[in-house]
């Protein structure tokens, strides 16, 4: 009985499940597909990240653990990635007040 009773609840739990239909007027889906990040992956000691603005950007770049393995802040388009050893990365972007995120592969 009690599987009958999960059964049922899972079917209306999925049943039920629905996404937002995207709006392409929103100001954040803007402002993150106007973010690059290239060459992914990374074969050099540099990246390249541009913005709608390119303003002033601080940069945190985490590993797969969470860890902060370098920061920086960068007011052009060229990120030095010299120190970081190949891997899988997280790349945190603030700038004006907006965060945006994207994964790095070093190789």
């Amino acid at each position: 009985m009690k599987k009958c009773y999960f059964g049922l609840l899972l079917l209306f739990a999925l049943s039920s499940y629905a996404q937002e239909a995207s709006n392409t007027n929103d100001p954040f889906t803007v402002k993150k597909s106007t973010f690059q990040l290239y060459p992914n992956p990374a074969v050099n000691d540099m990246v390249y990240i541009t913005t709608a603005t390119n303003g002033k950007k601080e940069i945190a770049v985490y590993d797969v653990f969470g860890e902060v393995v370098l920061t920086d802040r960068i007011a052009s388009k060229t990120l030095n990635i010299s120190r970081l050893v190949a891997g899988v990365y997280v790349l945190q972007v603030t700038e004006n007040g907006d965060t945006m995120t994207r994964k790095l592969v070093v190789k």
